[in-house]
């Protein structure tokens, strides 16, 4: 069976045109004999407003929060009498899912308390949505779709709003829920984002867990290759709204990709590709408003590069804390004791430096800031500045290149530098540096390191042939 399993994100997904583009995608992997599994974001800003939605319930605000409800109960009837002739039992589906929602916000508003179990159901409703009007359209179109709820499937731990996947659950619900759709000829289309516990409560496996579900479907059921759709050609060399001679790159390790996604790159979800990455499936990045487009082919090894770096990533809003106690100098378990504390508040730590008598760390910025330093002024002098930037170059065998470091700081020579990482990570060189210099500096480094890029990893015809157009 040669499946593929294939997600497209909101954008791809936002109106009845784009969910019409999205089936003729499909068809042409039907036409060329693949077996496709859909799996679809809620519609483009959905989840925002339904997160809006239910804030504004938990409020008291009764009514601003219903108001937002009957926007998008409009937008997706709207949606659906655009795709479907008939659309009287799906028109009926949408109303019986906004009722029910709404009697979650009328409750809401009157206990005044959103719970992470209350949000993960209500902002479930747009990927519950949005599969079920998109595997009507699917077969409105000629396409054998069928709806299956991933609440049957994605079978999750009881951690509200960054639910952790039970593998060897979903390969078993897999197998009982989407195989035999496959088998019989059909297209089964799933909602990503979401799942349930094995009591079968509402869960979501956090922001951008839709590329997540894509890959946990692809795993279980052994795909040939998983598809991630999206509104961009592929992995770029970096943002191309700082730098518009961003290169695609076509071929890139799961490693640098996996270094790319948790530094900041938009396209992926940090933890898409581990799922592939223990099946060792192809991951293909591609644009679904410009499907011929080959995209960027995310494998477990990739050729060798002849340019130092593939990419570079950029994560702002970042705060760096400065710990000094040199009262405590060499005593055991000092570390210890502070990452004790960031464990206590649930707060990742992006970069590390230490000194005889300091530790600076970075994180991202948040509310929990001022009670981590309280704790940590418990033990220590702290003082923390944010509006900063970690800047993340990846490549293959960084530290293996002779003065490659000379090369980038000289590259940057005008912008201050913070906090300096390289040593943890072959593929990896990261610093820390003001928000207010990233745009100066990411076009320095672009400029200085992809001015001969490698043909065989990057797309060097389109730089050229835009050069031409100009």
């Amino acid at each position: 069976m040669s499946l593929v399993v294939m997600k497209f994100g909101g954008t791809s997904v936002e109106d009845p045109t784009a969910i019409a583009r999205t089936a003729g995608i499909v068809a042409g992997r039907v036409a060329a004999g693949k077996k496709p599994v859909v799996v679809v974001s809620a519609m483009s800003k959905v989840t925002d407003q339904l997160l809006a939605c239910a804030a504004a319930a938990s409020r008291g605000d009764r009514t601003g929060a219903l108001a937002i409800s009957q926007r998008l109960r409009c937008r997706h009837r709207d949606t659906a009498a655009a795709l479907v002739k008939d659309s009287a039992a799906l028109q009926t589906m949408i109303e019986q899912e906004f009722e029910a929602l709404d009697e979650v916000l009328r409750g809401l508003a009157a206990i005044l308390e959103l719970t992470p179990r209350i949000s993960d159901l209500v902002v479930s409703y747009g990927e519950r949505l949005s599969s079920a009007i998109i595997a009507v359209a699917f077969r409105e179109r000629g396409l054998n779709g069928v709806h299956v709820d991933s609440r049957q499937v994605i079978v999750t731990d009881s951690q509200y709003q960054k639910a952790i996947p039970q593998d060897a659950l979903i390969e078993e619900r897999c197998a009982l829920h989407v195989r035999p759709h496959l088998e019989a000829g059909k297209v089964p289309v799933m909602g990503g984002f979401i799942g349930s516990n094995e009591a079968g409560i509402t869960t979501t496996l956090g922001r951008g867990g839709s590329d997540f579900t894509g890959a946990l479907i692809g795993g279980a059921l052994h795909a040939e290759a998983i598809e991630i759709w999206t509104d961009v050609n592929g992995i770029m060399t970096t943002d191309p709204r700082i730098c518009p001679d961003a290169l695609r790159v076509k071929t890139i390790s799961f490693e640098e990709a996996a270094e790319l996604a948790y530094f900041g790159a938009k396209v992926l979800h940090p933890a898409t590709i581990l799922p592939a990455v223990r099946k060792n499936i192809p991951v293909l990045v591609l644009n679904s408003r410009n499907p011929s487009n080959e995209g960027t082919r995310i494998i477990s090894l990739a050729p060798h590069c002849k340019s130092p770096f593939k990419c570079i990533a950029v994560k702002k809003k970042l705060t760096i804390i400065d710990v000094v106690a040199s009262r405590m100098l060499m005593t055991h378990g000092y570390l210890k004791a502070i990452f004790d504390i960031f464990d206590k508040h649930q707060c990742p730590v992006d970069m590390v430096s230490t000194s005889e008598v300091s530790v600076s760390l970075t994180v991202d910025s948040n509310d929990k800031l001022p009670a981590i330093a309280d704790d940590l002024g418990k033990i220590a002098d702290v003082k923390y500045e944010g509006q900063k930037a970690l800047v993340c170059m990846v490549g293959e065998d960084i530290r293996g290149q002779m003065g490659i470091s000379a090369q980038v700081f000289t590259a940057i020579k005008h912008v201050n530098v913070r906090m300096i990482s390289q040593g943890a990570s072959e593929i990896n060189m990261s610093f820390m540096i003001e928000e207010e210099d990233v745009e100066e500096a990411v076009k320095s480094l672009h400029a200085y390191f992809f001015r001969n890029p490698d043909p065989e990893i990057f797309d060097v015809e389109a730089r050229q042939a835009a050069a031409a157009a100009s």
